[in-house]
C-alpha cells in the first residue's frame, strides 16, 4: 500500500462514517486509523460493526461501533450523542450508508423507489443534520459518497440515479449554509471500484467487467484506497478552501466512452 500521507496526519481527528462496516466506507475508515484518527462506525449490523472496529483496533485506532438505521433520524441523533460523550466534538463526517439494484421503471415499485431514496439521500441528510450539533467549529469536514449516476442518467438505475442526484445538490446547499460557520461539505463519487458489493451487481459476469472496464479511460477499476485517500484529503487543512465541490474518483469514467472504437478515427 503506497503511504502518499503523513504518518499520524489525522492524530488526535475523530471521525463518524456510517455505512462503515464494509466496502468504500470501511476502507476510508481503515485509511483513518492508519493516519491516526478515532472512529465511529454506524451500520445496522452490529456483528458486522464488531468485525470492522476489530480490525481498526488492529492498526492502533481508538473505535467505537454503534448500531442504528440512517432512516431513522431518533436513532441517528442518540448514536451522535454516544459519539460525542466518548470522543468530544466531531472533525470528520462521512455519509457513505447506500442501497442499490438492477430494475427498470417499469417494474420497479414503489417501494423499492422509495427504499433507495430513504437509505441515500434522507439517511445522508439525516447523518448531516444530526451531526451539526456536534461539529468541530470551524474546522469540520462532511463527505458524502455519491455516484456517477448522480449525473448521468442510466437504464435501470432510476431510483439510484434520483437518490444520488439529490445528495448531490444536498451537498451544495449545506455548503453554502454551513460554510460561515467554518463547516466545509463535499461529495466523492466513485466509479468502477472493485471488490465491492456494487460493482459485483453491476457487473456480475467476465465479460460485462472486460467491457466496462474497456470503456475505462484508465482501463481499470480504481480500489478502495483511491477513494479513501480522496477522503482524507477533503479531511485535511489541504482542502481548507474546497467547499461545495463532487469529486470523480473514477478513472476518468464520467468523461464518456474511451474504448478502442470509441477513439479510433473516422476514415475519409
Amino acid at each position: 500500500m503506497t503511504n502518499v500521507f503523513l504518518p499520524g496526519l489525522l492524530a488526535g481527528k475523530t471521525a463518524f462514517i456510517a455505512g462503515g462496516s464494509s466496502g468504500i466506507n470501511l476502507g476510508i475508515a481503515e485509511r483513518f486509523a492508519e493516519l491516526g484518527a478515532n472512529l465511529v462506525l454506524l451500520a445496522r449490523n452490529q456483528e458486522k460493526l464488531d468485525a470492522a472496529v476489530a480490525v481498526l483496533q488492529a492498526k492502533g485506532a481508538q473505535a467505537l461501533g454503534l448500531a442504528a438505521d440512517v432512516r431513522d433520524y431518533a436513532a441517528i441523533e442518540q448514536r451522535f450523542n454516544e459519539a460525542s460523550q466518548k470522543f468530544g466534538t466531531l472533525d470528520i463526517v462521512v455519509s457513505g450508508a447506500a442501497g442499490n439494484f438492477l430494475a427498470p421503471a417499469i417494474g420497479l415499485s414503489a417501494n423499492g423507489f422509495k427504499t433507495v431514496i430513504d437509505i441515500d439521500l434522507i439517511g445522508t441528510f439525516n447523518v448531516f443534520r444530526a451531526s451539526w450539533e456536534h461539529l468541530t467549529k470551524p474546522g469540520a469536514s462532511l463527505i458524502a459518497i455519491s455516484a456517477g449516476q448522480g449525473v448521468h442518467p442510466m437504464p435501470f438505475q432510476a431510483h439510484a440515479c434520483a437518490a444520488k442526484a439529490g445528495i448531490n445538490m444536498l451537498t451544495k446547499c449545506l455548503a453554502l449554509e454551513w460554510g460561515p460557520a467554518g463547516v466545509r461539505v463535499n461529495a466523492i463519487s466513485p466509479g468502477p471500484i472493485g471488490d465491492t458489493e456494487g460493482m459485483a451487481r453491476l457487473a456480475p459476469t467476465p465479460e460485462s467487467t472486460a467491457a466496462l472496464k474497456g470503456r475505462l479511460a484508465l482501463r481499470d477499476y480504481g480500489t478502495k484506497q483511491d477513494v479513501a485517500d480522496m477522503a482524507v484529503f477533503l479531511a485535511t487543512p489541504g482542502a481548507g478552501y474546497v467547499t461545495g465541490s463532487i469529486f470523480n474518483v473514477d478513472g476518468g469514467n464520467d468523461l464518456g466512452d474511451a474504448s478502442a472504437d470509441a477513439l479510433t478515427p473516422p476514415r475519409h
